[in-house]
């Protein structure tokens, strides 16, 4: 599945190919520079390449190459992860690492928008999922519902941030790889990472709490629609879980969280 680019791109293999649901990647080198080679199989993924390429490497992986469905990134080599910092006690500085790569993201390009995904398009799951199971995931509908209704600071979306999303590149800092490609509102993007990087972290006494007072100064959000957010994307996660038949805990759970922290600010 590699060849035709690594012929093209005169690359050399670097390392076993990872292949997941909507990607095959190899690592390779160019020219004695470490890259990753990646061909996207799913039309989100496809939207991401197109969104890393107008990214132009500015808060996110440069794109050294693009053909079709096959795009060549520059390559982290490090040891140095964000969900190993939250892991230990610095859960606060990658959370605000996290809220600073996603501004440079969301920073003002004049550049010609590549196609995105409207964010009400991808909450399309949660109202069946919502009517069908009802509790919590009613209220996180209602929630998602009044939230794209009247859409604010509306720009360019990752769409998939969480602490594995975002690398350590050397000289060039700290870069996000795997954009969805979403057009929205910029709240939502810091939603994903209360979901992350694992249950215990996420979900460890007094965490949940911290992160959004963290996330609410660094990202300067409202606290409420934050909270909001939240519920909204906790929710539309438990959704797709549901509808695959998996395990769903860790998002209900944070849309809980998310609904205690809205009702104690109720008057």
């Amino acid at each position: 599945m590699f060849g035709d680019h690594l012929i093209r791109w005169a690359l050399t293999p670097d390392g076993a190919p990872i292949v997941t649901t909507n990607s095959r990647l190899l690592p390779v080198r160019r020219q004695g520079v470490p890259a990753m080679l990646k061909i996207s199989v799913e039309p989100e993924e496809k939207v991401g390449n197109r969104l890393m390429t107008w990214w132009d490497g500015e808060g996110a992986a440069r794109v050294l190459a693009r053909s079709g469905d096959a795009i060549l990134l520059e390559r982290a080599e490090n040891t140095i992860g964000l969900a190993e910092l939250a892991r230990s006690g610095r859960d606060d500085e990658a959370t605000q690492i996290i809220c600073a790569v996603v501004a440079g993201l969301h920073s003002h390009r004049d550049r010609l928008l590549p196609d995105l995904v409207p964010l009400k398009l991808w909450f399309e799951a949660l109202g069946p999922a919502a009517g069908a199971h009802g509790g919590i995931l009613s209220v996180a509908d209602s929630t998602a519902r009044d939230l794209l209704s009247e859409p604010r600071e509306i720009g360019v979306l990752h769409g998939d941030i969480h602490h594995d999303n975002i690398l350590w590149f050397g000289n060039r800092g700290w870069l996000a790889i795997d954009p969805k490609g979403l057009l929205g509102e910029r709240g939502f993007d810091f939603a994903n990472l209360f979901c992350n990087p694992d249950p215990r972290t996420a979900t460890a006494p007094g965490r949940f709490a911290r992160r959004v007072g963290v996330v609410a100064n660094a990202a300067r959000l409202d606290r409420t629609r934050l909270l909001q957010w939240i519920l909204a994307w906790a929710g539309l996660s438990s959704a797709w879980l549901l509808n695959e038949r998996a395990p769903a805990e860790l998002p209900l759970k944070i849309a809980e969280l998310a609904l205690a922290e809205l009702n104690q600010g109720q008057p």
